[in-house]
Order: structure tokens, then sequence, then C-alpha cells
């Protein structure tokens, strides 16, 4: 693939940009402990992963923070025990403080001086703009779930996104989409027909970890283990 031909870049931010299964284990794992339950971080995060798709899908106007908490609940409950509100509002209100990968701000910031870099994200404004304190990113445009009232791997952002392009002058032919879930973005890319780039941010890890399996065909045209592998394949 000629990295060189795309003018604009659209991004999966937790998972790819954020790491978001350091943010959720930095709630969940204390919270097991309390409940004196011995499981790993992957083991909660396994737990967890099919809680958050289904609040999603089930109700997909529900903001952000409100699909952590209910979210957690449900993963309490799958593992025998109560999630107080004290502890779901704790998880929901948790996204500003989860990190950046460490070459997140620095690939963006290299990336931004070829292309127009997009944010289409499963969280809300707040969320993100919290998230964006640490990545310091010079965006084009920001759609996220509170903006198309839906969660990836459904239309809405996409039909978002098509809009998006048509108000920056871009081409669909234009645009390359870069992420980490195979579930969430990798699935709806091929769904859609766009080129994608994989960041396996899991290449060392087993299994699916917050994200859950892919549920229908994905491919993506070129796989890298993080952004600054990307970054240094095109700038």
């Amino acid at each position: 693939m000629d990295l060189t031909k795309f003018q604009a870049l659209s991004f999966d931010c937790y998972g790819t940009l954020i790491d978001w299964e350091s943010g959720l284990a930095a709630v969940l794992s204390p919270w097991a402990r309390s409940e004196g339950l011995s499981l790993s971080d992957e083991e909660l995060l396994l737990a967890y992963s099919s809680h958050e798709a289904a609040v999603e899908a089930e109700t997909p106007f529900r903001l952000y923070p409100d699909v952590l908490a209910e979210a957690f609940r449900r993963t309490g409950a799958e593992l025998g025990r109560s999630v107080s509100p004290e502890w779901a509002a704790r998880l929901g209100a948790s996204v500003p403080d989860w990190p950046a990968f460490p070459d997140s701000a620095d690939a963006l910031a290299r990336l931004a001086s070829r292309y127009q870099l997009i944010i289409l994200s499963n969280v809300h404004r707040d969320g993100f703009a919290g998230s964006n304190r640490h990545l310091r990113g010079d965006f084009a445009a920001i759609i996220t779930a509170e903006d198309v009232g839906g969660y990836k791997p459904a239309e809405n952002h996409f039909r978002a996104l098509d809009a998006t392009l048509d108000s920056l002058g871009i081409e669909r032919s234009g645009l390359l989409h870069v992420a980490q879930s195979l579930f969430h973005d990798h699935v709806p890319a091929r769904r859609e027909g766009l080129p994608s780039v994989w960041i396996n941010r899991r290449r060392d890890k087993p299994g699916w970890g917050a994200t859950p399996q892919p549920a229908g065909d994905f491919s993506y045209d070129l796989e890298f283990g993080s952004m600054r592998e990307f970054a240094d394949a095109v700038v």
C-alpha cells in the first residue's frame, strides 16, 4: 500500500491512542480485591468485554459514562459480586484519567504534518476532551458516540464520517482508517469498503482483552505493533 496517496486518517482512540485496558483495570482491579476476588487484570478485562458491547448495542443513545457503569454492574453480577453505585460512578468518570500510550502524541504530531486527522470514537465529548489533553492532537474533526447517537460497529459513525469528508473536501478514496479493535473498527471498515491499518497493541498478549472477538468479516491492509511503527512507515 502506498501510504502517501491518502489525504486523511481516521482514528479509533481507545485501544489505539489511549490505553483503555490500563484505564479499565485501574478501577476493576482494586474493586475485585475489595470483593475478595483473586483475578488478574486480563481475567477481569475478559469478563468485562462482552458487557460493554452489549450495553452499547441495547442502548445506543446512552452516554459513555453510563455505559461503563452498567457494564461494570453486569460484570460484577457475572462474577457473583455486586458493584456499588460509588464503584460504578468511579469507572464512569475515569475516562479522562486513562493514560495515552507513550508513542501516541509524538506519532500524531508527525502524522499531522502529512494528513488531516479525524477521531472516530465510542466515547462522549467530555471524555475525549480529557483524553486529548494527553494526546495534544490537532484534529480536523472529532466524531464521538454522543454526536452520532450510537456505538461502533454500528454505521452511525461512518455516516457522520462521510459527511465530514465532504465538508473537508476529501474524497472517500483519500481516507485511511487506523484502529486497534477488529470488533469495533475493522469489521465495519470492511463493511464500508474503507482501507484500514491495524495497530495491534496486543501483539504480545494472548486473547482479546477488553475487546470482544470480531463478530463479522474483517480485513486490514497493513499491521503495525504501535503508532510509532506506523508513523515511521510514513514520515
